[in-house]
């Protein structure tokens, strides 16, 4: 309580001198000016401020980087989304989010690269598993995944799959008095894996998606051989589609499947949870050798009575499970919630979202730009 009240006054202070109410009177001007449709790039950077138990209050600065391949704005919007935080238990990451369409659609790079030295609680594996955490894991990690894919015939892509992912030493620190088996990599590991992707997209505009389809079918290989820890094998299906109904609206609908075979590390197995699928379950809450998940979300965008304000409605069902026979109808976890749109870049049709999820585990807020899928 000590740091919020230090915090609350730095901030008061901070906003009542005249200088900073210019200032944030002319940053918020920048955010809501129209800006031009002749191709050019956009750029722009705003604070976060969040809360979770894990992490107390935390500060962040994010950045978005908007473009067209040759200024062309015939060609697909390709982004750059980057995040960096600091909390105040001493927590700090960078994460940085791209998919980058070349001239015509000849080329597609889809990537993610996440570093951070960040808690994430340990539930054990299974669908069963504890409502309260067994231990708080606590450690530097890095994740770089990338696909490099060259168009085939029209809207499908075939290429190269590539995820390097090193936790190194990570601390258990046990959140209960009961006995619990340490996971395969609780020691730490260093895994790269390769193979092949397959995608299908039609999509014209990855961060706001009103009509269109999106298929990603992935297998990855980790092995001895190149250097991982640990020998198994990812598949991943992702298949959404988007159609518009009405004017402004958007139904959304999504399924993701990942199958794990062989011994993976505990954080490398199916992990259910996030800011994308099962909004409400923090990443990694439920763990496993499978996953199946389904969402669908109907958006508004605008309302019909605002220029730039709008809403959307979302449910999410998913489970984990360790076996194809061991997947069950019963079984499945629910989600669900809502949230408010802001209309950050009208010419190219960008939205910031504000996401309030509900799961029987209580809630979770979200804010990024950009839908959640």
């Amino acid at each position: 309580m000590k740091h919020l009240a230090y915090t609350l006054l730095f901030l008061s202070l901070c906003l009542s001198s005249a200088k900073a109410q210019n200032f944030w009177q002319r940053y918020w001007e920048s955010l809501t000016a129209e800006e031009s449709n002749d191709g050019s790039s956009s750029f722009i950077v705003y604070p976060t401020v969040a809360f979770a138990p894990e992490t107390s209050w935390e500060f962040g600065l994010s950045g978005l980087y908007l473009y067209y391949a040759k200024s062309d704005p015939s060609n697909r919007l390709s982004e750059f989304n980057a995040f960096t935080f600091y909390t105040l238990e001493n927590q700090y990451g960078l994460w940085i989010d791209h998919a980058n369409y070349g001239h015509r659609d000849r080329y597609m790079f889809l990537g993610r690269l996440r570093f951070q030295s960040f808690p994430l609680f340990y539930h054990g594996i299974g669908r069963n598993t504890p409502e309260e955490p067994l231990a708080l894991v606590d450690a530097q990690y890095l994740l770089w995944k990338e696909h490099f894919l060259k168009q085939i015939q029209g809207y499908l892509y075939g290429g190269l799959y590539t995820d390097l992912q090193n936790l190194p030493a990570p601390n258990f620190v046990d959140q209960t008095d009961d006995s619990y088996t340490l996971p395969e990599g609780w020691e730490g590991s260093f895994n790269l894996g390769l193979g092949l992707s397959a995608v299908y997209d039609d999509r014209r505009n990855v961060l706001n998606v009103r009509d269109g389809n999106f298929t990603e079918i992935s297998f990855l290989k980790y092995h001895p051989s190149l250097g991982s820890d640990f020998n198994f094998t990812s598949f991943l299906v992702d298949s959404r589609f988007f159609r518009p109904i009405g004017k402004n609206n958007v139904w959304a609908n999504q399924l993701l499947a990942q199958f794990v075979d062989g011994q993976a590390p505990f954080h490398m197995l199916s992990l259910m949870g996030g800011e994308s699928m099962m909004r409400g379950y923090y990443y990694g809450r439920y763990r496993d050798q499978h996953l199946l998940a389904l969402q669908s979300e109907f958006r508004l965008l605008p309302f019909s009575f605002a220029k730039r304000w709008g809403a959307s409605f979302f449910i999410a069902a998913g489970q984990v499970y360790p076996s194809f026979d061991a997947l069950q109808l019963q079984e499945f976890k629910l989600a669900g919630g809502g949230g408010l749109r802001f209309l950050i870049f009208p010419q190219k049709d960008i939205y910031t979202r504000l996401d309030f999820a509900i799961t029987e585990e209580g809630p979770g807020f979200y804010f990024f730009i950009g839908e959640a899928f």
